[in-house]
């Protein structure tokens, strides 16, 4: 199936949206931070990006959800930096060091169709925010040149809406992390202010948009929202606030991912209950949480 963005390729909106997106920079309020910082004049924000594209690495991605993977792999660019701040992240040499190399546009409308090339199954764009009008931009390119796989947006969660209305009719999948299910517990831990009220805001956006996942004939997923949640232990991502607001205000259909990888890394340490591993019945307990609230399609 066609990707979204061509038909705006076609109509020209998509150079629009680029357009706009770029005009953004200059007092930028792409994600829930709103630092209105011109980084068109170097000025940086939270997120620490400027005017020009950090990339981490790229290539076929097999660690995906199954749904994005398949047999190809999912085509996965990771960018640099991260407009969150969690003391536990598990990529913190890269969201938080900023490990990675400058790319231009040209350069990473490359890489998008080096991956179509190599078979994979989708585009997907790794903490893209900060980088959001560069990619606008690399995306007409690739588009230009014949890119058709879905985009998928790999995202913490902390949106703009600004941000969201400039992706509507481009991005296909969306992908949001909801780390935590209220707004004073999420503080410290991940530097954002009132993060859960953005979360919500930005996810009901981004399923009004796409709607449920769909997957084809394969079982590959070309169009929807999947969410991610990681259980944290000691229960401090409210877990079960998370569940209730998927069920009640997206849609029990959500396709959700419930994560049981978390160790301590980064600054956790610093954090009990944050310093230890979660434990099976920690998780087996979120299971049943989402179970009860009505939620049944899992990765």
């Amino acid at each position: 199936m066609a990707a979204s963005y061509r038909q705006l390729l076609i109509t020209g909106e998509l150079k629009e949206r680029s357009r706009k997106a770029r005009a953004r920079l200059s007092c930028c309020d792409l994600c829930a931070h709103a630092c209105r910082t011109n980084r068109l004049q170097g000025a940086k924000g939270v997120c620490k990006a400027g005017d020009s594209v950090q990339v981490s690495s790229f290539g076929p991605h097999f660690g995906e959800e199954s749904v994005l993977v398949g047999r190809a792999g999912s085509g996965t660019i990771f960018f640099t930096g991260c407009n969150l701040k969690c003391v536990f992240c598990q990529n913190w040499d890269i969201s938080h060091l900023r490990q990675g190399q400058t790319v231009s546009t040209e350069e990473l409308a490359e890489i998008m169709l080096a991956l179509e090339r190599t078979g994979c199954h989708n585009i997907n764009l790794v903490t893209p925010t900060p980088y959001l009008p560069q990619i606008l931009a690399a995306l007409e390119i690739a588009a230009g040149q014949g890119l058709s796989l879905p985009i998928v947006y790999n995202c913490g969660g902390y949106e703009s809406l600004t941000a969201l209305e400039l992706l509507d009719g481009i991005v296909d999948i969306y992908m949001p992390d909801i780390k935590f299910g209220d707004d004073v517990s999420a503080l410290p831990l991940t530097g954002a202010r009132n993060y859960f009220s953005a979360v919500k805001a930005a996810v009901a956006e981004m399923h009004r948009q796409v709607g449920d996942l769909q997957l084809d004939a394969n079982g590959i997923a070309y169009r929807g929202l999947l969410v991610r949640h990681l259980v944290l232990p000691g229960n401090l991502a409210a877990t079960e606030k998370v569940f209730d607001f998927i069920a009640n205000e997206i849609s029990r259909h959500t396709y959700i991912n419930i994560m049981d990888q978390y160790y301590p890394a980064y600054q956790a340490n610093k954090y009990p209950p944050l310093n230890r591993r979660l434990h099976y019945h920690e998780y087996k307990a979120a299971i049943e949480t989402a179970k009860a609230a009505g939620l049944y399609r899992f990765a």
